[in-house]
């Protein structure tokens, strides 16, 4: 049976600071992600077979993993799935960039100016009820806004995400409190542009 693997992140973990610090990322990394890749292969186990997709098309294909342990699935995959990517699409402040190429013209087609769209980006990403995540997603070829709830993923609907913010708890409290606006506000600052245009353009 294959394992899923918690990747290494692409930059040390102080690499994001001063707008998310050391502490946060050590636990965010090394204890919730890790206990997410760990939860997600005790879920799969029972059913090794379905090791041979990825984790991506286990969530895709969510409803047709066995109910016994699709709710494990859902959550640690979940939280396996977007951890992953979360990583990926955060770089240091001097290394983030801007939106750019086809991916800004998408987000000006979609939204009508790169700021309406982080104007709606952070209002979902503020209306988040408890924990979960706001993303940006490719449906149908077309980017879209949307808001999960807990470890929901949008695979699950059918749409790809390309940029995701975390806004569980435990990704901002340790530096924030409970200021999430300002955790929203200073994620703009680190995210690495390059990587998200490559995802749109994997994805559309």
């Amino acid at each position: 049976m294959k394992k899923f693997e918690t990747p290494d992140l692409p930059y040390t973990y102080d690499a994001l600071e001063p707008y998310i610090d050391e502490a946060t990322m050590k636990i965010h990394h090394n204890k919730h992600h890790v206990a997410y890749t760990t939860n997600f292969n005790k879920a799969l186990e029972k059913y090794p077979k379905l090791t041979e997709q990825s984790a991506e098309d286990i969530l895709k294909n969510i409803d047709s993993v066995p109910e016994d342990v699709r709710p494990a699935v859902k959550n640690h995959g979940g939280g396996h799935v977007h951890h992953a990517l979360f990583w990926e699409i955060l770089a240091p402040a001097k290394d983030s960039g801007e939106a750019e190429g086809e991916l800004l013209q998408a987000i000006v087609d979609s939204f009508g100016s790169f700021d309406k769209f982080k104007e709606e980006f952070d209002q979902a990403a503020m209306t988040v009820f408890g924990a979960g995540w706001a993303w940006l997603s490719v449906a149908d070829g077309k980017l879209i806004i949307e808001k999960t709830s807990n470890q929901d993923s949008p695979y699950s609907l059918g749409h790809t995400p390309i940029l995701g913010i975390d806004v569980w708890e435990h990704s901002y409290y340790l530096k924030y409190q409970n200021r999430r606006a300002e955790f929203v506000e200073n994620f703009w600052k680190v995210i690495n542009w390059q990587v998200v245009g490559e995802k749109f353009a994997q994805a559309k």
